[in-house]
C-alpha cells in the first residue's frame, strides 16, 4: 500500500490520459461494448433514484448519440417511482423514447444495485445512493463490466476508499470509464482560473481557504413510526448517520477540498481541526456535527483553512481562495489578482452538470481513456481524514486515514440488522467527543 499514500493529482493527470494497450482496448470492445461513430445506443442503469439520482439520469439521457435508461435500482419502491416520474417530467416529448424500463427491471431493496448490475442489457450505471453504500456498488458494477457514473463522495471510511481504488485499477485493466460527480472540474471558469493559477499567475500558492457554509439541508424525512426498523429508519434519513453520507464535510465539503487539492496538484498530509454539534441538536437530526473548522498542511508546508457549518442566520459562504507569493485568487468567483495584473473570467460555460456527462460519454463512444474514480477516492479521504481528526481532536495523517481499519458499514445489510451506531431507550445517538472518540 505504500505507493497509495501520498499521490498527487498530477500523476492522476498523466495515467487517466496515458494511450490504452492493444489488449486494455480489445477488452474494453469485447467487455463493455463498442459505441461505433455515436450512433450504437448506450444502456444506462439509475442505482438510487432520489433527487440527485433522477437528475443525473436525465442529464445522462440528454447526452450526444442514442441514450436510454433501461433499469432503475433503489432500496424503496416509492423512492424508485418517484425518482422515474422525475425523469420523465425532466426529459419532457423525449421521454418516451429515453426511458424504456420494464417492470421486470425495477429492483427494489438494499440488493437492488446488485440485480441490476447483473444485467446483461445495461452497459453504464449510475450511482446516487447514500455514500456509504458507494464502494460495494462501484465494486459490483466494474466487476460486472459496467462504465460508471458515480456521485460524490464515493466513500465515507477508509475501508471504502481502498475498496473504490481496487475497482478503479480493474476498470483500467477492463478499459471501463469512470466519471465522479466532482462537477467542477468540468466548469469553465474553474478551468480557466486553475490553469492559469499552475501557470503561475499569483506565484507559489502557500495558503487557501475553502468554505462550505450555510443553514444545513432536508430535515429528516420519514417519522421513527413511519418506519418499520432501525435500519430503514437511518437509510430514509441517511444524512443524518455518519456511515451512510460522512457527515457534510465529505457529503458536501469534498467540493470545496477538492477544489483546494486541484490548486495544489497535491493532497494534505495531515489535518487537524474542531467542530461539534451546537445547534441542529435535536435527536432527529441523528449523529452528525452542524459545524467544522479543519487545517490541511500539505507536504510543502502550504495551508489549506477548511470550513462548514449547517446553521441557520449565520454567515454563508460556498467557495475556494489562493493566496500566493505574488497574489491571490477568489477561485470560485473567478478572479486573480498579482499586483498591478487583474483578471477575471468572463461569461458564461456550459452547465457543468451536464457537461461532466457529456465529457463521459464521449469518452466511452471514442473509447477514449477516462478516469475520475482515484481523484474521487483521495478527495473523499481528505474530508474523511478532516472528519477523523475533529471527532478525535488529534492531529490525523495521510498514511493513518488510508491504513485506517475503522469500518463504519453495518455487519448485514439487511432491514431487520442494526446499523452500528444506535439510539438510546429516548432515541438519542451517541454523538462523538473530542478527546474521548476513538475515530484514527
Amino acid at each position: 500500500m505504500s505507493d497509495l499514500l501520498l499521490p498527487s493529482r498530477r500523476d492522476f493527470i498523466k495515467s487517466s490520459s496515458a494511450v490504452l494497450g492493444a489488449g486494455a482496448l480489445l477488452n474494453s470492445a469485447l467487455s463493455s461494448g463498442a459505441y461505433a461513430a455515436g450512433n450504437d445506443t448506450i444502456r444506462v442503469g439509475l442505482v438510487g433514484a432520489g433527487g440527485r439520482g433522477s437528475g443525473a439520469a436525465t442529464q445522462a439521457l440528454r447526452t450526444e448519440g442514442s441514450v436510454k435508461l433501461v433499469a432503475v435500482a433503489d432500496a424503496f419502491k416509492d423512492s424508485l417511482e418517484g425518482g422515474l416520474r422525475g425523469i420523465r417530467s425532466g426529459l419532457g416529448d423525449a421521454a418516451n423514447e429515453k426511458v424504456q424500463v420494464a417492470e421486470e427491471n425495477k429492483y427494489v431493496g438494499l440488493d437492488a444495485f446488485q440485480k441490476l448490475c447483473d444485467n446483461k442489457d445495461v452497459d453504464l450505471v449510475i450511482l446516487a445512493t447514500p455514500p456509504g453504500f458507494r464502494p460495494m456498488q462501484l465494486e459490483a458494477a466494474i466487476k460486472a463490466g459496467k462504465h460508471v457514473f458515480s456521485e460524490k463522495p464515493v466513500a465515507v471510511d477508509a475501508p471504502g476508499v481502498r475498496k473504490v481504488l481496487d475497482a478503479c485499477k480493474l476498470a483500467k485493466e477492463k478499459g471501463l470509464k469512470i466519471g465522479v460527480g466532482l462537477q467542477r472540474h468540468h466548469q469553465l471558469n474553474y478551468l480557466e482560473t486553475i490553469k492559469r493559477i499552475h501557470d503561475g499567475a499569483i506565484g507559489d500558492v502557500v495558503a487557501q481557504r475553502v468554505y462550505w457554509n450555510g443553514g444545513g439541508v432536508w430535515d429528516p424525512r420519514k417519522t421513527r413510526e413511519q418506519c418499520q426498523s432501525e435500519m430503514e429508519y437511518q437509510v430514509r434519513n441517511w444524512y443524518y448517520y455518519t456511515w451512510l453520507s460522512g457527515d457534510h464535510i465529505d457529503e458536501q465539503h469534498i467540493h470545496n477540498l477538492d477544489v483546494g487539492c486541484w490548486v495544489k496538484n497535491a493532497f494534505p498530509v495531515e489535518c487537524h481541526g474542531m467542530g461539534g454539534r451546537q445547534v441542529r441538536i435535536d435527536k432527529k437530526y441523528g449523529e452528525i456535527y452542524d459545524h467544522f473548522a479543519c487545517e490541511y498542511t500539505f507536504a510543502d508546508g502550504s495551508k489549506m483553512f477548511s470550513q462548514c457549518r449547517h446553521i441557520a442566520n449565520t454567515w454563508s459562504s460556498v467557495s475556494e481562495h489562493a493566496h500566493g507569493t505574488k497574489g491571490w485568487a477568489d477561485v470560485s468567483g473567478s478572479r486573480i489578482e498579482a499586483g498591478t495584473e487583474k483578471w477575471r473570467h468572463q461569461g458564461r460555460g456550459k452547465d457543468p452538470y451536464q457537461v461532466e456527462h457529456d465529457d463521459l460519454f464521449a469518452a466511452i463512444r471514442n473509447n477514449t481513456p477516462y478516469s475520475e474514480g482515484e481523484n474521487g477516492a483521495y478527495s473523499s479521504l481528505t474530508a474523511i481524514m478532516g472528519r477523523m481528526a475533529v471527532y478525535s481532536g488529534k492531529i490525523g495523517t495521510w498514511e493513518q486515514a488510508l491504513k485506517s481499519e475503522l469500518n463504519l458499514l453495518p455487519e448485514k445489510l439487511t432491514w431487520d440488522a442494526m446499523p452500528k451506531v444506535q439510539p438510546n431507550a429516548d432515541g438519542v445517538y451517541p454523538i462523538a467527543v473530542p478527546g474521548v472518540t476513538k475515530a484514527l
